[in-house]
């Protein structure tokens, strides 16, 4: 079979061992940031997967017990199989105060029986003088139901993958934090290593969230930082027919592999799991019987090589198979395992550092999901240098009844991609360029150094940050305004391309203007988005998270066409951002703006799908396509009168510049709408 190895990004980093680095108190980059702002009473930690968020936890916790007066520290957790990770940790051996211990009976993931009948020993545990308890956040919802708010007064609430908890009011853990955060009488710390917290859903009220001090540790820093692995692909993959007859065309036997088959639901699957395990285990090789220490299946692979076989999938292997999976070996020995196969296991809190290739099958509706998978193979592990994920999906048939469905998990794994690309490149700070503008300090502006009179990006190698300026370009006035700008970009970027019009238009409308995506649509969404800022921070807002997606668009661009040595290694992605700032004459907000965001995903995507499957998709969105509506139209008219402000006129129907013209229309539609209202008016007045 042809191998398809597309990678839709391909990340490399620098490997300069920092991020696995202990201080003398035995903290790690991130935990020591952490660490840094333990008197805060509300923290918020986003760090990816596998930096350190456990023990992060629990340096500041033991601070809190210790020095702040705080009486107990409360962890709660998802899911029972991530207590593990909070077990008593001798710390003092690696230069810190104390040790972290857990009486056994407070760790409440490893008692029998349900959620609800362990409330009762949480009562127990406030009235006893043990300062630790971990427990799920189902024990803690009911504990909470049960006994009040106020019963937890003077402790601290650490909330672990705190993506699980929503502002919305039928989500109990979201509205009891809500209550928590009203009393102000508890310190909460809240970890999360996904960066769209609760997907559509925000994970608290604005107002809430901005009582809370953030500490952000980037993916790019921590791979940067790592010793071993030097790159990350990121791909997906079309197939037709049966996923499992074309599975071993994206699928390497001899890389370490987690296999997510898909969802029982999902139109990818053939309704029968066990069969689906069955087959790959067939394409893989020869069935060769079970382990009887492991219960992992043997298979001779076609080169001779004996895979071991980790399956998930089968209830009746699973208690086995996940208790071979936790013995030591399995973390110290790359050999222990060759693939797991598995269906909702093996995700959140996972950890198998030698996993090297995270293959899911089927589209997943969650960029949280998404982005927890990429993490089983993120880990940094002797011997492992490359690392990928692949997102294997059914191609669209035009036969299909459900071609439209299709077509929309096509673009949903687009957008997926494009937002990894995101989560993934250094951090930017765009800044407007002036007279007055001076670089920055510890920021390296290339060879030729800071130019005063030109464009500069400057970029931080040990945080992984760019400063870049940026002529015309607004500036965010209000407290929220500027949090949003520095924390939050890529949560307006994960709903730009979410949005399915922009998106549609951006990849397969060649009539569309790059402004309606980059000012109409984007201005739309930072509107909805933040509905209590005024208009000038919503600009703002729009600007930075434009900026950002399109320079990570263009560096991309830059990588790919390259093929000589100077873009392959580590400083790739940096050498793109600035080739391109370097290759314009002007780095202004508008050129920015007059970038089709989507422009490089569909030279991607082309390569990827068969050409029938492109022109089809293309078929059924423009098959949906609409003339303007009256929201797009009132955007462009807010747009015209901007430019009446800079240009001293109105666009007009008749210029050449296709954006002006198309601002004109939105004066015309809007006009002729006004008039057929006040005849419609006075003929029925």
């Amino acid at each position: 079979m042809t191998n398809k190895h597309i990678p839709s990004v391909s990340v490399n980093y620098a490997c300069n061992g920092r991020s696995t680095k202990a201080n003398e108190l035995g903290m790690r980059v991130m935990q020591e940031r952490a660490y840094e702002r333990r008197g805060e009473q509300y923290l918020l930690i986003k760090s990816p997967p596998a930096s350190g968020k456990s023990r992060a936890l629990m340096f500041i916790a033991l601070d809190k017990l210790h020095n702040q007066n705080i009486k107990k520290a409360i962890i709660v957790v998802p899911e029972k199989s991530i207590g593990s990770s909070f077990n008593n940790e001798p710390l003092s051996l690696h230069g810190f105060y104390w040790d972290w211990e857990v009486v056994p009976k407070w760790n409440l993931c490893n008692a029998p029986g349900e959620d609800g009948g362990k409330v009762n020993s949480v009562k127990a545990f406030l009235e006893s003088d043990d300062q630790v308890l971990v427990c799920t956040h189902a024990t803690f919802r009911f504990a909470v139901d049960k006994f009040g708010v106020p019963a937890f007064d003077g402790c601290l609430i650490a909330v672990d993958e705190f993506h699980h908890v929503s502002a919305n009011p039928d989500n109990r853990l979201g509205a009891q934090l809500g209550q928590f955060i009203a009393r102000d009488k508890v310190h909460i710390v809240a970890m999360t290593g996904s960066y769209f917290r609760g997907d559509a859903e925000a994970v608290l009220s604005p107002e809430d969230e901005a009582k809370f001090d953030t500490i952000t540790y980037t993916y790019y820093e921590q791979l940067n930082g790592y010793e071993y692995l030097k790159t990350l692909d990121i791909g997906y993959y079309f197939y037709s027919g049966s996923y499992s007859d074309d599975i071993l065309s994206v699928l390497n036997p001899n890389e370490k592999t987690i296999i997510h088959i898909p969802n029982v639901n999902s139109r990818e699957s053939s309704k029968d799991k066990i069969k689906e395990v069955e087959h790959i285990i067939d394409e893989l090789g020869e069935w060769h019987g079970i382990d009887p220490e492991t219960g992992f299946d043997l298979v001779k692979a076609k080169d001779g090589k004996l895979l071991k076989i980790a399956d998930l999938v089968d209830p009746s292997k699973q208690q086995k198979v996940s208790a071979g999976l936790r013995m030591p070996e399995a973390k110290y020995n790359r050999d222990h395992v060759d693939i797991i196969i598995a269906l909702g296991m093996a995700k959140e809190g996972f950890d198998w550092i030698w996993c090297e290739h995270a293959l899911t099958v089927g589209y997943r509706a969650s960029l949280t999901e998404i982005i927890q998978i990429i993490g089983r193979a993120t880990r940094d592990a002797k011997g492992k240098t490359h690392a990928r994920f692949t997102n294997l999906i059914a191609e669209p048939d035009a036969s299909e009844e459900a071609v439209t469905d299709a077509v929309n998990d096509t673009l949903k794994a687009i957008a997926a991609s494009l937002l990894m690309e995101q989560v993934l490149a250094p951090r930017f700070n765009f800044t407007p360029k002036n007279a007055q503008s001076t670089p920055v300090e510890g920021f390296d502006y290339g060879e030729n150094g800071y130019d005063p009179n030109g464009n500069n990006v400057g970029f931080n190698e040990s945080t992984g940050q760019f400063q870049i300026e940026i002529n015309g370009l607004a500036e965010p006035k209000s407290t929220d305004a500027q949090r949003i700008c520095q924390e939050d970009l890529n949560e307006v970027i994960t709903a730009f391309v979410q949005d399915k019009t922009a998106l549609e238009r951006g990849l397969f409308d060649e009539e569309t203007i790059p402004e309606e995506l980059t000012q109409v649509r984007m201005g739309k969404i930072v509107k909805d988005k933040y509905p209590e800022l005024d208009d000038e921070d919503q600009e703002a807002i729009r600007q930075h998270a434009i900026a950002a997606l399109n320079l990570t668009q263009k560096a991309k661009e830059i990588v790919n066409q390259s093929n000589d040595k100077e873009h392959s290694g580590s400083t790739a992605f940096v050498d793109g951002v600035r080739k391109f700032a370097m290759d314009v004459r002007d780095l202004d907000i508008d050129l920015i703006d007059s970038i089709n965001p989507f422009r490089e995903a569909y030279a991607i995507l082309a390569k990827s799908m068969g050409e029938e499957s492109l022109k089809q998709v293309a078929a059924v969105i423009a098959a949906k396509k609409v003339s303007l509506t009256e929201e797009e139209a009132r955007e462009l008219v807010d747009r015209a009168i901007k430019f009446k402000k800079e240009r001293g006129r109105l666009p007009e129907l008749s210029a050449a510049d296709p954006w002006e013209k198309r601002m004109a229309e939105g004066i015309a539609f809007l006009t002729r709408k006004v008039a057929e209202e006040s005849s419609y008016g006075e003929n029925n007045g």
